[in-house]
């Protein structure tokens, strides 16, 4: 895969971010690059994988909620939606979108549902909405005439305005029926703009957009859906349980998280 190990990629530098092996050294170097111009960026994806855990396990446990659609899944970092989800309910089923080779090489275990529970991946990209949804791994696994969990946890900074990041999330709601719901997190500049424009240009080098937003251009990707409370919080303030870091800052944790239902 040489393409791949030629310029860095968001799921992989996520992955050394917080402690996985699964990177190339031009991950590792943005990475590192992007700690010098924000020492706090192992922060937000700790508190981002947190807020996914106990996410899922409301919308399991508390919700009903049988069936979730994870996009921009990542390299499988445990515990990953299928254990948390059928760790609560056995009968739900997942799928995986992503569309780095690393994380296809790991579809394999991210396939190991627990049964009566289905897990499928599909490779593709968040912007191709219409491959996502007519795919033949996500028909298998994923009932869309039943509430579908579509998550978008730590992914819409990676999309540039000029993609249609609204218009994205809005075609991929308008494919799941009333009682469904959207779980998204989001980068903010908000508590240090400075910071994060360093850190943008240091994955614009190798050709990635990083788009933090405020929190009210976070919000419009809730529009017209009914946000769960305690609404659009920094993540760590969003249901937090004993495993938060309480002692992180806000400009630390930099990013907003929410789960609202379709009406």
């Amino acid at each position: 895969m040489p393409g791949a190990m030629e310029r860095a990629h968001p799921a992989r530098v996520y992955d050394y971010l917080l402690g996985g092996r699964d990177n190339y050294p031009v991950d590792r170097r943005a990475a590192e690059e992007g700690l010098r111009a924000n020492p706090a960026s192992r922060v937000p994806p700790r508190e981002n994988r947190a807020f996914l855990r106990r996410v899922v396990g409301h919308l399991a446990g508390e919700r009903g909620v049988r069936q979730f659609l994870d996009i921009g899944t990542g390299i499988p970092t445990s515990p990953n939606v299928h254990e948390v989800a059928q760790a609560v309910a056995p009968d739900a089923r997942v799928v995986y979108v992503d569309n780095d080779p690393i994380v296809l090489a790991h579809a394999a275990g991210l396939l190991r549902g627990a049964p009566p529970g289905r897990t499928g991946y599909v490779d593709a990209d968040l912007r191709d909405v219409e491959r996502i949804l007519a795919s033949p791994q996500l028909r298998a696994v994923l009932d869309l005439d039943r509430p579908v969990a579509v998550v978008l946890v730590a992914i819409m900074h990676f999309v540039a305005d000029a993609d249609g990041p609204y218009e994205i999330v809005r075609r991929l709601l308008d494919a799941v029926p009333s009682g469904s719901y959207l779980a998204l997190s989001h980068l903010t500049g908000d508590f240090d703009p400075d910071a994060w424009d360093r850190v943008a240009a240091i994955f614009a080098r190798d050709g990635v957009t990083l788009r933090v937003r405020s929190r009210a251009e976070i919000a419009r990707f809730f529009d017209g859906l009914d946000l769960l409370d305690p609404g659009l919080p920094l993540v760590t303030r969003w249901r937090p349980d004993a495993a938060v870091n309480l002692a992180a800052t806000d400009a630390e944790v930099a990013v907003y998280g929410g789960v609202a239902r379709k009406p």
